[in-house]
């Protein structure tokens, strides 16, 4: 009997990892791709330089998002955490406009 116990609870805690490998994973490459976006638009810089310190805060930002989603609370609080975050540099990314 405790085999059985073991095995749903062994499925639980791997979907709860599953959940926060997928939203660490994605969520990383889109917080961080939605920051290169956003500070590529707006940083006041000539458009090489800019899109070049937009990168290198974005690969700083990368993993800061998927060590997030390992310490959140549960799954659907790392999803909400990354979610609440990548919303406001979408919308700073879409009212930059795209780059002249």
């Amino acid at each position: 009997m405790a085999g059985a116990q073991s095995g749903r609870r062994g499925w639980r805690y791997r979907g709860n990892v599953a959940a926060r490998v997928v939203t660490g994973t994605l969520g990383a490459y889109a917080v961080a791709a939605l920051l290169a976006a956003a500070l590529a638009r707006t940083l006041p810089m000539p458009r090489v330089e800019a899109v070049t310190v937009a990168t290198l805060l974005a690969f700083l930002v990368a993993p800061a998002v998927t060590i997030w989603a390992f310490l959140a609370r549960g799954p659907w609080s790392a999803i909400a955490g990354v979610v609440l975050v990548a919303l406001p540099l979408a919308a700073v990314a879409w009212m930059a406009g795209s780059p002249v």
